[in-house]
């Protein structure tokens, strides 16, 4: 993809009005609120998709991605219910309210069993046109030496195999490019990003930096094993983010997106021991809610990741960026801009502003530059000692 400049990608990404020189124009763009990485009973979830559906939709969610683990929601799958009461009196809900019509169960020695609905039967109870929207996907599980190598296709078509490799970055490359090759072959856009690399201290930097045709990664994972401040070798995933697209920018390969995900698999007890839903997530800017409008968007920078924090808006004027917050009633931020500047090693904080308004000025010795806002707001379902609201913008390239 052709950069764009700083600033014109800085007002696609976050205005909710396109800026153009010197007038703003009529728009149809709309931001909508997903999550592209969540488990069911599929793989090793423990509710069924259709809860899980309601639970997005109700939360004011506008489209979901189902990525279980080495399977798309098709076929014939039983799952036997779980003897703990919490899962038995789940199971007693989950058919109170579809009911015995929808819900395919039977008695096999005295335990519970439910057939699993697939993609094509739930998706229509949930989906409305403008609104919600499910879009089919995979988490291809692979391994190499031990270590998880977990990438997200988004929109498949098709379920992929793991296709392993003589490395992890070999690992990782012929994963991607087995997506890459569905999507040419198909003419269906979808995308692959790579999943919690410090998950397990399995994949790191040097892995990523290396990867052609890679354009995501999950800065922030709401699973509670996935290690976004740091693993073994002590490098968050943020920093990661940053050494990345300083080292793409010298290969001349296109800048690394971050997304925020949950990757939710427990619905049923809450708290910093369960991956929950709702911790993370992406806020894209498209003119409609349909994979291609959603992918296309996304490719192109416009969207942000987010622990809670809402963005409203950005304006320019004479070379200058005005950054406003939707900001709570009570509620303090800081937003950091953070960017890389021609001959540095690394990125740096070029201003820090508390409240909930910034202005940042454009100079030409800058590479790239990102957003990060915290709030004194606390999450309310924490992982790791990331208490407090974020947000993060893309790396906005000069």
């Amino acid at each position: 993809m052709k950069y764009l400049s700083l600033l014109s990608l800085l007002i696609l990404v976050i205005s909710c009005q396109p800026f153009n020189d010197a007038v703003d124009a009529p728009t149809t763009q709309q931001w909508y609120k997903g999550n592209l990485h969540t488990h069911s009973y599929w793989s090793d979830g423990d509710e069924f998709p259709e809860v899980i559906m309601d639970w997005y939709k109700s939360h004011d969610y506008q489209f979901v991605a189902l990525s279980d683990h080495n399977t798309l929601a098709e076929g014939e799958k039983w799952i036997t219910i779980r003897e703990d009461s919490i899962y038995q009196n789940a199971f007693q809900a989950y058919l109170d309210t579809y009911g015995e019509d929808w819900v395919n169960h039977r008695l096999d020695t005295g335990r519970i069993q439910a057939k699993l609905k697939t993609y094509k039967e739930y998706k229509g109870l949930f989906e409305e046109e403008g609104s919600f929207l499910i879009l089919q996907s995979e988490e291809i599980t692979d391994l190499y030496e031990g270590k998880h190598v977990h990438l997200n296709a988004t929109n498949i078509q098709e379920k992929i195999e793991p296709q392993g490799g003589n490395s992890v970055t070999e690992t990782l490359q012929n994963n991607i490019d087995a997506v890459i090759a569905q999507r040419e072959k198909t003419g269906i856009p979808m995308i692959v990003h790579i999943n919690h690399p410090n998950f397990i201290d399995a994949i790191r930097l040097e892995d990523m930096i290396n990867l052609k045709g890679e354009r995501f990664f999950e800065v922030y994972n709401g699973h509670n094993h996935v290690q976004n401040q740091g693993g073994i070798y002590e490098l968050s995933t943020e920093a990661m983010w940053d050494m990345i697209n300083i080292a793409y920018l010298k290969d001349q390969k296109p800048i690394m997106y971050g997304l925020g995900t949950d990757d939710a698999h427990h619905y049923h007890r809450q708290g910093r021991d369960w991956s929950n839903a709702g911790r993370g997530w992406i806020m894209v800017q498209a003119d409609t809610l349909s994979p291609a409008a959603l992918i296309d968007a996304m490719e192109a920078g416009q969207f942000y990741a987010s622990t809670g924090i809402t963005l409203a808006t950005l304006t320019t004027k004479d070379k200058k960026l005005r950054l406003e917050v939707a900001a709570e009633a009570g509620v303090e931020y800081t937003i950091e801009w953070i960017g890389y500047k021609k001959g540095e090693e690394a990125t740096e904080i070029l201003q820090s502003v508390k409240g909930a308004k910034a202005t940042f000025e454009l100079t030409e010795d800058l590479l790239f530059a990102r957003c990060k806002i915290t709030s004194t707001k606390k999450h309310n379902n924490p992982i790791e000692d990331l208490l407090y609201e974020m947000a993060w913008t893309q790396p906005l390239v000069h």
